[in-house]
């Protein structure tokens, strides 16, 4: 067990987020200290909650309540309705998060879900998500997304656009930069000396020839064979209908995909309940839950915090590694 713990930011106090750090706690208790940043009235009723001054406190008290860094809020969390006036908290304790763990108080960061349109009405929150954030809070960090479960690791190229956009944004530049960035996250948070990195073709069969579509013939090889002999273990462009089946992922350590729905699609398939989301090139450790506030379901006890727990457990895992 390390000598510090993990930092979980609140998120969007009107969705699922306080719900699921208290299972969360309930759950891993001592096993794995985390500190909750956020305001402790936002908890569900009945936590058992210890405010602390210093995070090095959580390692004694996370046995016996959920160890609490107080952030006051403007105003109270009625489920499902995200409040403008909690905006401006949502976004200070994410900075406050990101400041503790590079200072080296926390051994790794975990953020539960925000509501970017709630952030953006409330106090003019103008990053398109928590990951462009994050980059903007650690100096414009050069950032990929990974999707981690046990069964499998995917990395979109492209995220949050019109699929009718992924072939303009989806270049050579991008993709050398998600193998770099992807390699490099490998080896220092997973512990992978020479991962090995699977390439998805952006076309159906990979293109089959140049019958459908001409991107992996036209650039996509020469890139994928300059980036081998650079020493990147890669493989591809490869058909991504016959990429994921169990014998295809023992392959790879992790499969670099086209856009969006290409990466995520599998991992939510193989491992919805349990799929993490993972900032890699960030100079510390981030982990996140693969879901969103879940404004329908919040204040009800519904919430899963399986994906949350997973999220944890990882961050503890990938700091761990980091520090050595």
């Amino acid at each position: 067990m390390s000598d510090r713990p993990v930092i979980l930011s609140c998120g969007d106090p009107s969705g699922i987020g306080p719900e699921i750090a208290a299972k969360a706690w309930e759950a891993l208790g001592a096993s794995l200290p985390f500190v909750w940043i956020g305001d402790p009235a936002h908890l569900p009723r009945g936590t058992r909650v210890r405010e602390v001054s210093e995070l090095s406190e959580a390692m004694t008290h996370a046995g016996s309540a959920l160890p609490v860094l107080p952030h006051p809020f403007e105003a109270a969390a009625l489920p499902g309705k995200p409040n403008p006036a909690n905006a401006k908290g949502v976004i200070d304790v994410i900075a406050k998060g990101v400041d503790l763990v590079m200072r080296g108080e926390g051994l790794a960061l975990t953020t539960a879900p925000i509501h970017k349109k709630a952030l953006k009405d409330g106090a003019g929150f103008a990053f398109p998500g928590h990951t462009e954030y994050l980059a903007h809070l650690a100096g414009g960090a050069k950032v990929v997304m990974m999707l981690a479960a046990p069964a499998l690791r995917v990395v979109p190229a492209t995220i949050h656009i019109a699929l009718s956009d992924v072939p303009r944004a989806f270049t050579p530049a991008v993709l050398r930069e998600t193998v770099r960035i992807t390699a490099e996250g490998l080896r220092l948070d997973f512990g992978i000396d020479n991962p090995r990195i699977a390439i998805a073709g952006l076309n159906p069969h990979a293109g089959e020839g140049g019958a459908m579509g001409r991107e992996e013939i036209d650039w996509m090889r020469d890139e994928v064979e300059a980036l081998r002999a650079e020493g990147f273990a890669l493989s591809g462009p490869l058909p991504a209908d016959t990429m994921f089946h169990a014998a295809a992922r023992a392959r790879y350590d992790a499969a670099i995909c086209a856009y969006h729905d290409q990466a995520l699609i599998p991992i939510k398939t193989l491992a919805f309940d349990e799929g993490v989301n993972v900032t890699l090139g960030l100079p510390f450790v981030r982990t996140s839950p693969d879901h969103g506030t879940a404004y329908d379901i919040a204040g009800t006890g519904r919430a899963n915090p399986s994906s949350l727990i997973a999220a944890l457990k990882l961050a503890a895992q990938m700091g761990a590694a980091r520090a050595g």
